[in-house]
């Protein structure tokens, strides 16, 4: 890493739009402006905002919460790989002192995820024994976070044996205007179909997964301007999820016909316009540091490869409310010598990495 206070200059092209682009970082931050005695750090190749992960959980391990050291270790892998801006969907760990480390990527923050008794992975969860907690909990859980907040949608029924929702439909209208009025957007995690129609209608900002979406709650999405983040590295895991479930064969039924038709359901979503953004769930299932492999999962359903990376960079960072490039902006960015574009073999491995103004 250097950290030093002598002014830098990089020079490349910027996407999407393949034109020459140069930048001075001073202080920490981009300039537009040239500034004499700046030294070189990188000259040729191609010049990024940096990448997102906008469904990501620093401090979640496979049984919950984790130790301080650990989530370090996950936020630094995935700076090494440049993704500087995090959504962190749901973590039972307070990273907040993370932002007092200028080493460290950006978190925003979704605080924690919310769900009924036994309706979740054990120890990841504020449980709520009454639905009709959610509104308080949600209004607590946008104080405390970064301007999201996260429900779970759906998760197995013991009783019934397969997906279901989790919350009534009146008590989701509720729950999502007192995050609004917190001044929070709302996502959620839904696997199913049944519980995608309450949740839209509510005014839910985001939906995580989504492997259940049909023609009719695609449309819902295009109404209401529902973003997507499918997380598709993550769907890879549903046949062995379905094969460790032997207890509840149509739960097994179910999640293996949503990993079959996932492709084809969020290819559906993205041909309606709904707005999809990469998220590869690192921190339980999935190791941290993979956001290029979903980059190139996006492809797989209809992207083209500027569309794609632009779900994890420039575009999410828009959604976001997060500066990329940009004259007084934090030199946040990525590097590389070859096309990004071509596939994770390049996207993953970035020649220069900044994080405010210090390169790694």
């Amino acid at each position: 890493m250097t950290a030093d206070r002598t002014p830098l200059h990089i020079r490349g092209r910027s996407l999407p739009d393949g034109e020459p682009d140069e930048w001075w970082i001073v202080h920490g931050r981009l300039s537009a402006e040239p500034v004499a005695g700046a030294e070189t750090v990188f000259d040729g190749g191609w010049i990024l905002p940096g990448l997102v992960d906008a469904h990501c959980h620093v401090g979640l391990g496979p049984h919950g919460a984790i130790g301080m050291d650990e989530a370090v270790a996950q936020a630094e892998t995935e700076r090494g790989v440049g993704a500087l801006l995090l959504r962190d969907a749901g973590s039972p760990t307070d990273t907040r002192s993370f932002d007092d480390r200028p080493e460290l990527p950006r978190i925003i923050r979704a605080g924690r995820h919310l769900a009924r008794p036994r309706r979740y992975s054990r120890g990841f969860a504020v449980e709520l024994e009454d639905e009709w907690q959610l509104p308080d909990a949600i209004a607590q859980q946008a104080r405390w976070g970064d301007g999201w907040v996260k429900l779970v949608g759906d998760w197995i029924d013991r009783d019934t044996g397969d997906l279901a929702p989790l919350w009534s439909d009146d008590v989701l209208e509720a729950a999502i205007d007192a995050a609004h009025a917190n001044g929070a957007r709302v996502t959620a995690h839904v696997f199913s179909e049944d519980a995608l129609p309450g949740l839209i209608k509510a005014g839910i900002d985001c939906i995580e997964h989504g492997t259940g979406l049909t023609e009719d709650t695609i449309d819902l999405m295009v109404q209401h301007g529902t973003a997507l983040v499918p997380t598709l590295i993550n769907i890879e895991n549903f046949p062995d999820i379905a094969a460790s479930a032997d207890k509840y064969p149509a739960y097994q039924r179910h999640m293996r016909a949503l990993y079959e038709t996932c492709s084809a359901r969020v290819g559906a979503a993205r041909e309606a316009g709904v707005p999809i953004f990469a998220g590869s769930d690192a921190g339980s299932a999935v190791a941290h540091g993979r956001i290029a492999e979903e980059v190139d999962a996006l492809k797989g359903i209809g992207m083209t490869p500027t569309e794609a990376l632009g779900a994890a960079c420039w575009d999410a960072r828009a959604w976001l409310r997060r500066p990329g490039l940009a004259h007084g902006a934090s030199a946040d960015l990525v590097c590389f010598a070859d096309d990004p574009r071509t596939g994770a073999g390049v996207l993953a491995h970035p020649t220069l990495v900044m994080l405010r103004g210090a390169a790694y």
